[in-house]
């Protein structure tokens, strides 16, 4: 099969996070995901945070994989008219431009759902397209603010910390590749395309939302509490080496506790009244660490993986981002690949996390700037060579 998605036709216009992660998803799920960009300057992630000069940076690959590239130039009356084009012969429309951005080129999209009624028009912002702060920009520490995550993240004698997984960014990437799948169902069944917003506050506010557990009764802010949530003891144990990453996360609820005394040679405190409940370990959470630690401190993190999840406890080591790329169980699970690139040459590459039956993905190089226009042009709008040289020199695209 070419991917539950073959067929869709998605005009990108997206850059830097959000929007790309959206629209990556799209592509790996079969769906020919256009990006467009600005001639001669593209997406801005091609350079930033490069490590070699003249080869796009690894911050631009991983989130363009499975892409074709071409370039327009939206200021032109010219390019504009192409974009129109483009989008009579294309399902979506994707965009994560700052607010009023669209309207300047003429592309707003309510213009763009008058003439193309069939067309989903997609588009990701930091506060959203309506309410009191709906003028205002965001990035993904911006969007964890606003959002409620960084307020219960780090421990309660310190500031708000930042985290690094990018809940704002990519987080609002998956919202909206949801709302645009349902957009076209609605579409197919009923001829309109509804348009699709997505709000990064709202994105991060919706990931937060099991943590308004605690705050729905009471009225009150959940506090930063560090590895120690809902009351419970510590999350995370050293172990053997000492290293940044030489942690172990463990779940030691119910008979768990029980099995981590006899493994870690403390049997003598099983039954102990003082440690016998979830209620009374969360009351002693320093002494509880003590128990623990003292005896993964004796092992590798993977060891003591390895023993608790033979006995059944929820266990993993603190993998670091070096340890993931070689990860045999990630690569089994196709979640690291290797691609080849005509440019950068051999590279690891993240794969697809959605599994669908009878759909094997291939991760595909990010394209280079303006790597298919020509094809594009030629293939969706019937524009030969020649006339894309001409429309080349007049700056179009």
């Amino acid at each position: 099969m070419n991917g539950p998605l073959d067929g869709v036709r998605v005009l990108d216009l997206t850059q830097v996070q959000a929007g790309p992660s959206c629209t990556q998803l799209l592509a790996w799920l079969g769906a020919d995901v256009i990006k467009i960009e600005e001639p001669g300057k593209g997406d801005r992630t091609r350079w930033e945070m490069a490590d070699r000069p003249g080869v796009d940076s690894f911050y631009y690959l991983v989130f363009n994989a499975n892409k074709r590239g071409i370039t327009l130039n939206l200021k032109s009356e010219q390019g504009v008219e192409l974009f129109k084009r483009l989008a009579a012969e294309s399902d979506v429309v994707v965009e994560n431009y700052a607010p009023g951005r669209m309207d300047s080129f003429g592309l707003g999209p309510e213009l763009l759902a008058e003439q193309f009624p069939r067309l989903v028009i997609a588009s990701i912002k930091g506060f959203g397209s309506y309410g009191p702060d709906s003028h205002l920009k965001s990035y993904e520490n911006v969007a964890q603010a606003a959002g409620g995550a960084m307020s219960t993240n780090g421990f309660g004698d310190r500031a708000p910390v930042f985290t690094s997984v990018g809940v704002g960014d990519s987080g609002s990437g998956l919202h909206c590749a949801i709302g645009i799948l349902a957009a076209l169902r609605q579409r197919d069944q009923t001829g309109t395309a509804p348009k699709v917003e997505v709000s990064m506050q709202d994105a991060v506010l919706n990931l937060l939302r099991v943590r308004f557990v605690e705050t729905l009764p009471t009225g009150e802010p959940v506090l930063r509490s560090g590895n120690r949530v809902w009351g419970s003891p510590d999350l995370v144990y050293p172990c053997l080496g000492g290293g940044p990453n030489d942690y172990v996360s463990m779940v030691i609820g119910g008979d768990a506790w029980d099995s981590l005394l006899a493994v870690a040679g403390r049997a003598d405190l099983i039954g102990d009244e003082r440690y016998a409940t979830d209620g009374f370990r969360a009351d002693r959470p320093d002494e509880v660490g003590e128990i623990i630690s003292a005896w993964t401190k004796t092992l590798t993190k993977n060891d003591v993986m390895k023993t608790l999840s033979e006995l059944g406890i929820p266990c993993s080591a603190v993998r670091d981002t070096a340890e993931l790329m070689t990860d045999p169980h990630l690569r089994a699970r196709e979640m690291m690949v290797e691609v080849s690139d005509s440019v950068r040459g051999d590279f690891t590459a993240i794969g697809c996390p959605i599994k669908i039956d009878g759909n094997a993905i291939e991760v595909t190089t990010p394209p280079l700037l303006s790597e298919h226009t020509d094809e594009v042009l030629g293939e969706v709008l019937g524009i030969d060579a020649t006339d894309a040289a001409v429309l080349r020199e007049q700056g179009a695209v």
